[in-house]
């Protein structure tokens, strides 16, 4: 069943059971009202025991097989203490245990209900016959008010089914403006299965909880749009680099391959730079589709959560400057570091900084110096370089680009890249600018929240590595 028809029926259960309890209530309340009536009816017209008298000593009390005639409907029956009875007016009755009670005198008056002979329902009220041992019951037919109650429950009846037929109707009209909402997100949703246009929108009125499905269902639709514009860039960014290796590769293959089918050997020197070039190519084409896959990643899952640990920035600087110290013979690199420790993926953290060290190499002059700095968790890598042109730093960490002047220099354009995705996940920042004394160059600047000192768990011979030690308390610099 759609969900309209539920929560239809489900209305109109609810007010079939709403109504049924106030019908039976109504039912109940108007039969004590009515049988309440007819118990005054019969005590303000008792008979008196006088006239009981007179009637059975003059045998105008007739035996039970013989009634008597009944022109008001009313009937009037004698009691002896023995439980025989006669009427005096009316049609037999069924004489109850109470009665017999009250001719003997055990109890003062009674009301209850009985039946004549003919199967008719009675309302009685029983009452002692003074200075005689006989009682007297004065009833008057249930018929009187069984009408009425019959009368009742019919319309009771017909008013709680057209109330649930309405409450049903209702509950339709009620589901199917209250869902609307839901059938244009389901509309919504199965478009974008049909056609993948994520473009789709759905209005978002209100504060309600249908506003807030639909909002978060156009924040899902947003995010999966960029997500897939961001893989689609990175898929045409990685082919567009991987072309210029792979042509640089086919034509020294192809080189290499001509000379063996025609037998005529290249001369040794070419062949070396040949061979060179090839290994070089082969090289930047690794670091490519290393980098390629580094980006691939998701940016924070249980996977970087797990390799997370405390580890000592300035270790992994000194790591990370001694890894690139052969790459720049011709450079100097000068270190002073402070102590400072972070939570971080220790592997990505120093590939963060080699990347930063290499930048800061690969633009420095011959004879140049590269100034690492570490100070209360800011690290800074300076080099006497060219520099940066101020309109284009903004673009610098974006996936594949590289400055004009820099794009005949070997890289893909993902290092920094790498850098601000690994600083994000730390909780750090990170920029490139011009230095701030005016000097030449560009200085990238790296900031981590932690703290001078290793926690204590970290300090003991027995502490553990890894992620299970306590987090680092930021420190503001």
């Amino acid at each position: 069943m759609p969900l309209r028809g539920r929560l239809a029926m489900l209305a109109a259960a609810t007010v079939a059971l709403a109504v049924a309890a106030c019908a039976l209530a109504c039912w109940f309340l108007v039969r004590a009202q009515l049988l309440g009536s007819l118990d005054d009816s019969l005590r303000d017209n008792s008979v008196p025991p006088s006239t009981v008298v007179d009637r059975v000593q003059s045998g105008q009390c007739s035996r039970p097989d013989q009634p008597s005639p009944n022109p008001f409907g009313a009937t009037v029956q004698v009691v002896d203490a023995s439980g025989t009875s006669c009427v005096i007016v009316g049609n037999k009755l069924d004489v109850k245990d109470a009665d017999v009670a009250v001719a003997k005198r055990d109890r003062g008056e009674v009301i209850h209900e009985a039946h004549s002979s003919n199967g008719t329902g009675y309302r009685v009220r029983t009452t002692p016959v003074g200075g005689t041992g006989l009682a007297v019951s004065l009833a008057r037919p249930m018929t009187e008010i069984d009408e009425s109650l019959r009368n009742l429950a019919l319309i009771l009846t017909l008013v709680g089914g057209a109330g649930v037929l309405g409450a049903a109707g209702a509950g339709v009209a009620l589901a199917r403006a209250g869902l609307r909402p839901v059938d244009r997100l389901t509309e919504a949703v199965e478009h974008i299965a049909r056609t993948e246009d994520l473009a789709v929108r759905i209005p978002a009125e209100g504060d309600d909880e249908i506003a807030r499905l639909s909002r978060s269902f156009n924040a899902m639709t947003e995010a999966l749009a960029s997500s897939r514009e961001l893989q689609q860039q990175l898929i045409a960014d990685a082919g567009h680099e991987l072309r210029t290796p792979l042509t640089s590769l086919r034509t020294n293959v192809d080189l290499l391959v001509r000379s063996e089918e025609t037998g005529r050997p290249l001369p040794e020197q070419d062949r070396r730079e040949l061979m060179a070039s090839v290994k070089t190519q082969m090289t930047e084409l690794g670091e490519l589709i290393g980098d390629i896959q580094e980006l691939s990643r998701p940016q924070a899952g249980p996977a970087e959560q797990e390799r997370a640990q405390i580890v000592g920035l300035h270790d992994s600087v000194e790591r990370a400057v001694e890894r690139v110290r052969p790459r720049g013979p011709r450079v100097t690199l000068t270190t002073e570091l402070s102590p400072w420790y972070v939570r971080a993926d220790p592997a990505a953290l120093e590939r963060s900084v080699v990347n930063l060290l290499d930048n800061a190499v690969k633009f420095s002059p011959t004879g140049g110096t590269v100034r690492v700095t570490l100070r209360e968790g800011r690290l800074s890598v300076r080099d006497e370089g060219p520099g940066v042109p101020a309109e284009e730093l903004p673009y610098v960490f974006d996936r594949f680009w590289r400055s004009p002047s820099a794009r005949s220099m070997p890289g893909s354009g993902l290092g920094l890249s790498i850098v601000a995705r690994t600083v994000r996940q730390a909780g750090g920042t990170v920029e490139l600018r011009l230095p701030r004394d005016g000097g030449p160059g560009t200085e990238a600047a790296l900031h981590l929240p932690g703290a001078p000192t290793a926690p204590p768990d970290l300090s003991g011979p027995e502490a553990p590595p890894g992620p299970s030690g306590p987090d680092v308390e930021p420190t503001k610099g």
